[in-house]
């Protein structure tokens, strides 16, 4: 014990001492072999990736190293790296775009390398100067600009990722890590494209808990999450919506945070999505959306709620006809219109507009968002890339 603390303390004073990310250093070696770049039609969300990747490495002696801009291709790592053996990973989903004019802007960056760093000091792995981060990704755009989408609906999805690499099976802090960053051009986030799908409410495992590390994004958050999602995928559903605690509060879907419309008997909407109570990821677009909403919808009609409601709450509006319309939200999917969840025994129906496949305020969201995304609507939530 006493050498485990010596050593966590030795490496705190390290990291106090050591050199800051810097982008100024940036290295960019360029591609010999180019990839052919796919038809939108053909993009899978996250199956192809662009020609260059960045990658900076980290020492508890030395800070930051060098940046680099390099080929995109495999790492080599000691069998022993203490990423295989104690998760210590964790990573970022942000998306660049191309706008009319053919400027390639980033939403929200700033909120990524935030929650980035946050997740970053709960595992014990180096944190970095947000701005620095967020020009080299700038640089690997221009690199790659060519396989950014310009197409309305699609974009090219960014993957910051943070490894802790010390050799070793003792558990303690790293004195080794990994950033690196790769891009994917992608589409629609579901097969279904921007239509409705169906979700299965969980509560026999548990996404996140409270004291937990539900609103980091880490790679141990996920794995445990497939076996409930194949089995609702068997029976015809494309995402958990995961329940938590003798209430049955609803929390959030397997990939995105989720949003529920009621009304009452004078007909003011209420809008609704689950608290930050550390149970749930702290959602780039739900914080996006919420922004919106308040300073968009008319309060003496809408009511903006971030509070918990319960699976028994949602069935009960669903059957007396206060649910109005539910939705998610996340980077990857942005907004997807939901139409039935599945509880038990029983079936949710979430309405829709007659013939289409959304509520009015989920398609209305996801325009104000994508009008933001695409620089239609000029805001500072959207980063242009300075040549």
């Amino acid at each position: 014990m006493f050498l485990l603390k010596n050593r966590f303390r030795s490496t705190e004073f390290a990291r106090s001492m050591s050199t800051a990310l810097d982008s100024s250093k940036l290295k960019i070696t360029k591609t010999t072999s180019p990839k052919a770049k796919l038809p939108n039609e053909q993009l899978v969300f996250g199956k192809s990736f662009t020609d260059h990747m960045l990658t900076i490495e980290w020492t508890a002696e030395s800070g930051w190293g060098t940046p680099e801009i390099k080929p995109y291709g495999n790492f080599s790592l000691d069998p022993s790296s203490c990423v295989f053996h104690y998760a210590f990973e964790l990573f970022e989903g942000l998306k660049a775009y191309k706008d009319k004019k053919g400027e390639i802007r980033m939403f929200r960056p700033d909120k990524n390398m935030e929650r980035m760093n946050k997740s970053a000091a709960r595992i014990c792995l180096p944190t970095f100067e947000s701005e620095e981060l967020i020009k080299l990704i700038g640089e690997l755009l221009k690199v790659d600009q060519g396989f950014i989408p310009d197409t309305r609906g699609y974009s090219l999805y960014l993957r910051p990722t943070l490894i802790g690499t010390t050799a070793g099976l003792g558990v303690s802090s790293p004195d080794r890590a990994l950033l690196f960053v790769i891009a994917s051009p992608v589409g629609p986030y579901y097969k279904t494209g921007f239509k409705a799908v169906k979700l299965e409410a969980t509560d026999y495992a548990t996404r996140a808990w409270p004291g937990g590390v539900g609103d980091n994004k880490l790679g141990a958050n996920y794995a445990p999450c497939i076996k409930p999602q194949l089995e609702a995928a068997s029976r015809g559903y494309q995402q958990n919506l995961w329940l938590f605690g003798p209430e049955k509060n609803v929390t959030e879907v397997g990939t995105m945070n989720f949003f529920a419309v009621f009304k009452d008997a004078s007909g003011k909407k209420e809008l609704v999505t689950a608290p930050l109570d550390g149970t749930i990821l702290e959602g780039v677009t739900r914080d996006s959306i919420l922004q919106l909403a308040r300073e968009r919808l008319d309060p003496a009609e809408w009511t903006i709620s971030e509070r918990y409601c319960t699976i028994n709450e949602i069935s009960s509006k669903s059957k007396s006809g206060e649910l109005v319309e539910a939705f998610g939200a996340g980077t990857a999917a942005v907004v997807s219109p939901i139409k039935e969840i599945g509880y038990r025994d029983s079936t949710i129906d979430v309405p829709l507009l007659p013939g289409e496949q959304f509520g009015p305020l989920t398609k209305q969201v996801a325009d104000w968002i994508a009008e933001i995304q695409y620089g239609v609507v000029e805001s500072e939530w959207s980063r242009v890339v300075n040549w």
